[in-house]
């Protein structure tokens, strides 16, 4: 571990790292989202699923520093006396999990399948990029939102877990075509090159030369569309729990905390609403910052 740490440390991408502090602000802000979310059940001030320690005259508290607020729940309460910031950290855990998931998901099967396409080329290219242009013309909430509306109804007493599945599967659906046609292009570069052409006189398999000597240098351009589409995930999977087809209300998420706080952004409980946003808001921007810096970091153009 230590031996990586120092190789990748030494190399193009971590004197990159060292000498961009947008980027280093950045993976700070999303290193400390991350732990909090992560470590929720230790570092949280209070339990907000825990119903016997809600009491209805802790609710609607505004944040510590407003008159009538209290030093017990720095950023308020919400309309059942929950904690605002334990809630946070709570619904941050889902959303970056539900992120995560569905983005490590549509990247195993938009590499596989691009992978695929351009190193067989033929009918089976022509398919797969038919298929692409045809998950490409719906749009992506339309289609997470069908995708969860089936999931909803075949399992309408459904477990969390299953819940949490379903919107993974809804979120990767419409996700995977873009890394299906970024590694298509790629591999078409390839499978031209010499080591390639070596590799096919020496009687290797077109498996393992997909596997062993195409993949890694195509995946490149697939970290940083990972790591900008982590947001786009948490966005998404936001936007459906906002609609009410996302997550169960039992286990908010960021979306969720969002829509509940709207209900009462107008009757001057605005903490309801504005702390989750800038949550979401905050993790959103600092991941897509670490993508831009990842892309300028892995362009040879720009060494």
């Amino acid at each position: 571990m230590k031996k990586t740490l120092a190789r990748w440390y030494d190399s193009d991408v971590g004197y990159s790292f060292r000498h961009s502090p947008v980027a280093m602000a950045a993976a700070l802000i999303a290193f400390i989202c991350i732990f909090c979310a992560t470590f929720a059940g230790w570092i949280a001030p209070h339990d907000p699923y825990d119903l016997s320690t809600l009491r209805s005259e802790d609710a609607f508290l505004p944040p510590a520093w407003v008159d009538a607020g209290s030093s017990r729940f720095i950023l308020g309460t919400d309309d059942q006396g929950r904690d605002i910031l334990s809630t946070l950290m709570y619904g941050a855990r889902i959303s970056l999990v539900v992120g995560i998931a569905s983005v490590l998901l549509s990247m195993v099967v938009g590499v596989a399948l691009g992978l695929l396409a351009g190193f067989r080329g033929g009918w089976i290219d022509t398919f797969l990029m038919r298929l692409c242009d045809v998950m490409l013309s719906f749009p992506t909430i339309l289609v997470a939102l069908l995708i969860a509306g089936v999931g909803r109804a075949l399992f309408p007493n459904a477990h969390n877990t299953v819940a949490f599945g379903v919107l993974i599967l809804a979120i990767s659906l419409t996700k995977w075509v873009d890394y299906a046609r970024t590694v298509r292009g790629s591999t078409m570069v390839e499978r031209n090159k010499e080591y390639v052409q070596a590799a096919r006189v020496t009687g290797v398999t077109p498996l393992r030369i997909m596997r062993k000597h195409v993949l890694p240098n195509v995946m490149g351009p697939v970290f940083v569309l990972a790591t900008i589409q982590v947001a786009t995930a948490i966005i998404t999977e936001a936007t459906l729990s906002f609609l009410g087809v996302g997550v169960p209300p039992t286990s908010p998420s960021l979306g969720t905390l969002i829509s509940i706080g709207n209900q009462f952004l107008f009757s001057g409980e605005w903490w309801l609403s504005v702390f989750p946003g800038a949550a979401l808001v905050l993790i959103v921007l600092s991941v897509n910052l670490l993508g831009d810096w990842l892309r300028d970091a892995l362009n040879p153009r720009l060494q």
